[in-house]
């Protein structure tokens, strides 16, 4: 189980990302139109932003004990807890493999 600040630092990550998205959007646009003078500017504000309202810096956990490692995108947990729960039949659509 993950520590709960580790859990707390994510979401606040998340929600720091989606503040600044539009305005991230703008400035890497105006950085690749090609006029330097303007580039540089633009270039010079997306450094001023915070570091963690760059989405690289999300990670995704599992969403039952915050796990980092062994994600599963396509279910949102992480490779125990999917395995887990398959086997008690909680996962709809999935069953565990036998030939």
């Amino acid at each position: 189980m993950a520590k709960e600040s580790m859990k707390a630092r994510e979401v606040r990550r998340a929600k720091l990302v989606a503040k600044y998205a539009e305005k991230r959007a703008a400035l890497k646009k105006i950085v690749k139109s090609g006029d330097p003078v303007a580039a540089f500017e633009a270039s010079q504000k997306l450094q001023d932003l915070p570091k963690n309202a760059n989405p690289i810096r999300l990670h995704n956990r599992c969403k039952l004990t915050g796990r980092p490692k062994g994600y599963m995108r396509q279910f949102g947990i992480s490779r125990i807890q999917f395995r887990e729960m398959a086997s008690n039949g909680l996962i709809p659509g999935v069953k565990k493999a036998s030939w």
